[in-house]
């Protein structure tokens, strides 16, 4: 199968701690963090660290934002309400709801106008995402960040029918070859694949101990049952010399 190649300049992850359980991205004024739900905090704060772990204005990027629920607290709360009280049900709730509502704050905050694309692809989003990114990637020659997240499934009915028990966010500036930074080379793989556990963006968990390693490491990363991507990773040190 055809093999693409790119190069990732930074990459970050965020999950909540008992030190940091919120996250306070500097894209956001103040009022608009306090507005903000936990789902688009946790994209932003990943998106920023990865910015500047690569020195680049996040306004002249494109960008793909991942998640395979948005945020689950939301909907949660959403849900309960058409349920007991829909005449209560809060404008700001829903706003918070629609799956690119990540994408728009990071939009106002990092002042771009650049392509954005919202994916959602159930357990297999992050696969989804990084298939979508590194192909604008690939194809238009021009950098892409890839910001991935999902929250927990609060407790409750919700749990019923929804995997995901923890909050991750993740995010990777790729650029083409000849860039600097990670080399990267990708192709799809047809196969047996499973989701992976906790979070749909538990998949780039490898892949981002892959990059902060130093030797060469070949991954899988799930888009269905029934396909996966085939990911190796460059030796710390190697670097792509051109397009691929």
């Amino acid at each position: 199968m055809l093999t693409r190649t790119v190069q990732v300049l930074a990459q970050a992850a965020w999950t909540p701690t008992a030190a940091a359980p919120r996250p306070a991205p500097a894209l956001l004024a103040a009022n608009e963090r306090r507005r903000a739900p936990q789902a688009v905090l946790m994209a932003l704060q990943a998106a920023e660290a990865a910015g500047a772990g690569a020195a680049v204005d996040l306004g002249s990027v494109a960008t793909v934002f991942a998640s395979a629920h948005g945020d689950l607290a939301i909907v949660d709360a959403l849900c309960r309400t058409l349920a007991d009280e829909p005449l209560l049900l809060s404008p700001l709730r829903f706003h918070h709801s629609v799956h690119n509502a990540a994408s728009g704050y990071f939009a106002i905050g990092a002042r771009n106008r650049e392509a954005s694309t919202a994916v959602a692809a159930g357990p297999w989003s992050f696969g989804a995402g990084w298939l979508e990114a590194a192909g604008q990637c690939a194809a238009e020659q021009r950098p892409v960040l890839l910001v991935g997240c999902d929250t927990a499934a609060p407790d409750g009915p919700l749990q019923s029918v929804n995997d995901s028990r923890e909050a991750l966010a993740v995010a990777l500036l790729l650029a083409p070859p000849g860039a600097g930074g990670r080399g990267v080379r990708w192709q799809l793989q047809p196969g047996r694949f499973t989701p992976p556990p906790g979070n749909p963006m538990a998949a780039a968990r490898p892949l981002l101990a892959a990059l902060g390693a130093a030797p060469a490491a070949r991954l899988d990363v799930p888009l269905s049952a029934q396909l996966g991507l085939v990911i190796d990773v460059e030796a710390e040190g190697d670097r792509e010399s051109g397009p691929a």
